[in-house]
């Protein structure tokens, strides 16, 4: 992880579109050596609870992510959880990995975490960006969306414009 540069806070406000709120550091980045991931403070600016620790923020791979969610990748990883209970201990390994990386910057006094966990699978792009964050092996859902998309990502440069 580095620390957050004023080139990195201008590509990550260009990536989004808006100023980010709440960053911390970026925990990855893209092949082009963009930020793809950043860090956020448990809470925002304002005081707000932000449980979302880390943030996908790559277009090219946000987009990528977003085709698996509408082609209905996370109904069916959710399912799995109800019949596989090695996949749905490694998922709660996730999530208690997850708040207690998030507890130990600061309490937010909540279990809840990001993206469904630990129940169900609610959002892929917390899950990628979780996996890229803290490495392959710690979220299996993260692991598995970027396997699904190992041939478009890492490739190319992730600032262009996504074709669909």
């Amino acid at each position: 992880m580095t620390q957050v540069s004023d080139e990195d806070r201008a590509a990550v406000a260009a990536q989004l579109g808006r100023t980010p709120r709440g960053m911390r550091a970026v925990a990855a980045r893209c092949p082009g050596g963009h930020p793809a991931v950043v860090r956020t403070n448990p809470r925002l600016e304002d005081g707000t609870p932000f449980p979302t620790l880390y943030y996908l923020t790559c277009p090219r791979l946000t987009s990528l992510v977003s085709r698996l969610e509408s082609a209905g990748v996370m109904r069916e990883m959710t399912d799995r959880l109800a019949v596989d209970e090695e996949l749905a201990g490694r998922y709660l390994r996730a999530h208690e990995l997850y708040l207690a990386e998030r507890d130990a910057i600061e309490p937010l006094g909540t279990t809840v975490t990001a993206g469904g966990m630990p129940g169900r699978v609610k959002c892929l792009h917390v899950h990628v960006a979780h996996s890229l964050a803290a490495g392959r092996g710690v979220n299996p859902f993260g692991d598995e969306a970027l396997d699904l998309l190992a041939d478009e990502w890492p490739a190319g440069d992730c600032a262009s414009k996504v074709k669909n």
